[in-house]
């Protein structure tokens, strides 16, 4: 094991400055054999770093390789197994166990005992040792081991001293001097004794030589005493001398001590007499003016005003610890309660006499705003009222309950004021948009059937609830064959049983601006009212803070009474001020919301085209109130009444779909140009008229392709169902005049429907002449296509003259019947006929027959063709000519 020690620290420590102090051979525990070695090492520089380093051989076994070092820190336990018996295992837990078997017991022993001293030695933080014999942490290294293997090299090392330069040279010269230092080192070193033994005895004879010396000198060391104990005598006398000083001047600084403690507290005391005189002082003036102080002038109240709020500051003071136990502060404080609860009972009354007395000076104006579409301004009101604000915050501060009473009292009565003036505010422009009279009288422009409004506007009166514009009594369309294009139209604007002719332009104008009106007299009103709520009760800073006291009980957030009625139950806890605001405009515009749903019911039973005007003008309205505050009762309650208004709109597209499919054709007369598609036409011209610049734009277009899907749809249904009018006139004329709108109207949205209704007019035209041309030359046709067949059977061109059927007599036979008298004849019957077919409306006859003329010289050139190829050298020709053709063709056409 020696020889491994020093292979080990040639080979492997050395190099790494570090020496080895104990060696253990190993193997794991429960796997194969495989030895190696632990190693307890310490470094050679300082700071010294100790560490257990496993060490195996190489797989060749030539040489030896570090393969783990562990610090000595990291060692949490070492454990023996067992204390009392021979065990050759042990575990090491570092940062997890380690499992060894020792190849001995004595040198498992001989490491843990040299890891146990390594541990005292180095670390402050101990290991554990679990099952280790107490004998074995305390005594040193067993016989027969090796004192460095149990850390004795360790304290060689700490003991050596290296010899200094002069010491080597001292070596030096002595050994040089006896040649035979080197190769006999007894005789140098018993010459080396002999001459310390002569060294010695001379030191010895110098120390008896200088008794003499001694002698003298332990003389004077007596002599030096003596005048110290002379010394200390004199310094004892001054002390006592000093210490009768000390005591008078402790008197001195006792007495100055109480003087300098009496003065401080002569100035703290007159430090808090100022300061209760200063801060707990209100002024004769104050007082007088919070008992009599006149509440109506604007003096009187800049005078109550600044003694309310220098009470505020007295009663708010904080007061110093000890300062509240004072008899003269407990009164001043009672007096200051006193005239708290005097002034906020005389401000209370006097507020309430303000709103009733104000109120009926505004009921006294509402007369003169009867006949007229305005409402009353309550700006006076509000100036005077807002001489008070800071008063009603003082209020709010001190006496909490007085405050809400105040709200809710002016809540109320204010409530009921507006709620008078916006009924007959609507009352008015119900009257203008209907045309009668408040009792009931109808002016005398007035067509008949406005009656039916009249009693529409009497059935919605009073109403509290939603109206809707029903249209389930919507009378069904009828075509009427010599009706002019204002009256084909009147079934689609048949809304609320009024006719077409009752709602002209001028109408739905005037309808616009009223409605333009009371949105505009409403906006002000409303936003002046929050404006004045804000700035009067305070409500547009903070939120309350919750725990205010209120007539006894504890609760969160701004509440009012209970006769006050605004939300019902009280509010919920942490209710910001803005929610209060928007409370309290809830209760005193509570109608407003209602009476706008009657005033959209009233204008959609008149016509359903109002609600074209009321979106845009409604949006407009919502799009400024959000602007000016997104939360505001006004911008929140047009925001709910634009709801209604786009669902009327959207009621008003589904009534006109709904009228298209419920159309009914007559079976006596010509279609023509189909109602719904002029109203079409109607709603489209005014729509963009109405929705021009609108933020509404999107919601238009939706109906427009809605709109014109079931334009085209029920076109068709009609076309089909038609029996007095050809299926491709209808279709034809129909598509044409729908061309035509939204080529003139040029609606981006519809470009698609626009070239869809060319291509549909275009493809009925040629169809509806293709057809009729067949009419006139049937016979000559018949043949023709029988040619044709032949021909596409297979049989060449000029063998379709040998079919029986189709030979040059027939053919000749054919064209005899068709003399140029008896064509014209027949274009001129034809002719008729498409006038029977076309509507005047449209003026398409002329496109028509020219389109007829261009079909029939085609043909003419087609058969002609047929003559040439197919009956080659035959002779055979047409009674007529192209020339002939273009004028039959224009002589018929001026005839009519």
């Amino acid at each position: 094991m020696t020889a491994i020690k020093h292979a080990l620290q040639r080979d492997i420590f050395t190099p790494n400055d570090e020496r080895l102090l104990s060696i253990v051979n190993v193997c794991k525990a429960g796997k194969k054999k495989k030895n190696c070695f632990l190693c307890a090492t310490v470094t050679t520089e300082r700071p010294v770093q100790v560490r257990v380093v496993k060490v195996k051989k190489s797989d060749k076994g030539d040489f030896y390789k570090r393969q783990t070092a562990w610090e000595l820190r990291d060692l949490a336990i070492v454990d023996a197994k067992d204390a009392n018996k021979e065990n050759p295992e042990f575990d090491l837990h570092f940062d997890k166990v380690y499992k060894w078997v020792a190849s001995s017991t004595a040198e498992k022993n001989s490491f843990i005992s040299c890891i146990w001293k390594l541990s005292q030695r180095y670390l402050r933080k101990k290991i554990e040792f679990v099952n280790v014999s107490s004998q074995l942490l305390e005594e040193s290294v067993p016989s027969g081991e090796n004192p460095s293997v149990a850390g004795g090299d360790e304290e060689t090392l700490d003991d050596y001293q290296e010899l200094s330069t002069r010491e080597e040279q001292d070596i030096e010269i002595m050994m040089d001097a006896c040649e035979y230092a080197i190769s006999n080192a007894e005789a140098f070193a018993e010459k080396l004794s002999r001459e310390l033994q002569v060294l010695d005895g001379a030191n010895i004879q110098s120390i008896m030589a200088s008794e003499k010396q001694v002698n003298i000198l332990m003389q004077l060391l007596d002599e030096a005493l003596n005048d110290v104990d002379e010394i200390e005598l004199k310094l004892s006398s001054y002390e006592e001398m000093l210490q009768s000083v000390k005591d008078q001047m402790d008197q001195i600084s006792q007495s100055n001590h109480m003087i300098q403690l009496s003065n401080t507290n002569n100035v703290k005391l007159l430090d808090e007499i100022e300061f209760i005189v200063n801060h707990l002082d209100l002024s004769k003036g104050h007082i007088k003016a919070l008992q009599e102080g006149d509440l109506c002038s604007s003096k009187g109240i800049e005078a109550c005003t600044n003694a309310a709020e220098a009470l505020l500051q007295c009663m708010n003071v904080a007061l110093r610890p000890g300062q509240d136990k004072l008899a003269a502060v407990r009164q001043q404080q009672q007096m200051f309660r006193e005239l708290r609860e005097q002034f906020a009972r005389r401000l209370t009354n006097h507020l309430n006499n303000v709103f009733v007395h104000q109120g009926h000076d505004q009921s006294s104006t509402l007369a003169q705003h009867s006949a007229e579409l305005t409402l009353p301004k309550h700006s006076p009101l509000h100036r005077d009222l807002l001489r008070y604000a800071k008063l009603m915050e003082w209020l709010k501060i001190t006496q909490h309950e007085k405050y809400e009473g105040l709200t809710g009292n002016y809540v109320d009565y204010i409530s009921r004021l507006y709620e008078r003036e916006i009924k007959d505010f609507f009352e008015v422009a119900k009257i203008k948009m209907t045309g009668t009279t408040k009792e009931g009288k109808k002016f005398a422009t007035l067509p008949r059937k406005e009656s039916a409004v009249k009693q529409e506007t009497e059935s919605l009166h009073g109403s509290s609830g939603k109206l809707t514009g029903s249209t389930s009594s919507l009378n069904k369309l009828s075509i009427q064959g010599s009706a002019s294009r204002r009256s084909q139209s009147s079934s689609l604007l048949d809304m609320g049983n009024m006719s077409a002719s009752d709602l002209d332009v001028a109408d739905r104008t005037k309808f616009d601006k009223i409605f333009e009106q009371v949105l505009s007299e409403l906006e002000p009103l409303c936003l002046a009212e929050q404006d004045f709520i804000s700035k009067f009760f305070k409500l547009q800073q903070h939120p309350i803070v919750p725990g205010t006291t209120v007539e006894g009980e504890d609760v969160d957030g701004l509440m009012f009474s209970k006769q006050s009625g605004i939300g019902g139950d009280r509010t919920l806890s942490g209710t910001s001020e803005k929610d209060m605001v928007r409370m309290m405009m809830n209760k005193i515009f509570h109608c407003i919301e209602v009476e706008l749903n009657n005033l959209i019911a009233l204008g959609d039973k008149i016509d359903s085209f109002n609600s074209l005007y009321m979106l845009v003008k409604m949006s407009h309205h919502v799009w400024t109130a959000e602007n000016v505050d997104p939360a505001s009762y006004l911008s929140t309650t047009l925001g709910n009444v634009l709801v209604t208004v786009k669902r009327n709109f959207d009621k008003c597209i589904s009534a006109q779909i709904r009228q298209m499919e419920e159309v009914k054709i007559s079976k006596k007369s010509k279609v023509g140009i189909l109602p719904f598609v002029t109203g079409f036409e109607e709603f489209a011209e005014l729509a963009e008229t109405i929705f021009r610049n609108s933020e509404r734009r999107g919601d238009l277009d939706k109906a427009y392709v809605k709109l014109i899907r079931a334009v085209y749809l029920n076109v068709e249904k009609v076309a089909t169902e038609s029996q007095k009018t050809p299926r491709d006139v209808v279709m034809m004329e129909n598509f044409h005049h729908i061309f035509s709108t939204l080529s003139r109207l040029k609606i981006s949205c519809l470009e698609a429907e626009r070239k869809e209704a060319k291509q549909k007019y275009t493809d009925h035209l040629q169809s509806y002449v293709i057809y009729s041309l067949g009419q006139p030359l049937e016979k000559l046709n018949h043949f023709f296509e029988g040619v044709e067949a032949r021909v596409a059977q297979g049989i060449r061109e000029d063998e379709v003259s040998y079919q029986l059927a189709f030979n040059k007599q027939e053919l000749r036979k054919v064209i005899k019947e068709y003399p140029g008298k008896e064509v014209k004849k027949g274009l001129d019957n034809l002719y008729k006929k498409v006038d029977k077919h076309l509507c005047e409306e449209e003026n398409l006859l002329q496109v028509v027959w020219h389109s007829m003329q261009d079909e029939f010289i085609r043909q003419y050139k087609h058969f002609v063709g047929l003559i040439g190829r197919c009956y080659p050298g035959s002779g055979i020709t047409m009674d007529f000519t192209i020339q002939d053709i273009l004028e039959y063709f224009s002589s018929i056409a001026q005839s009519h």
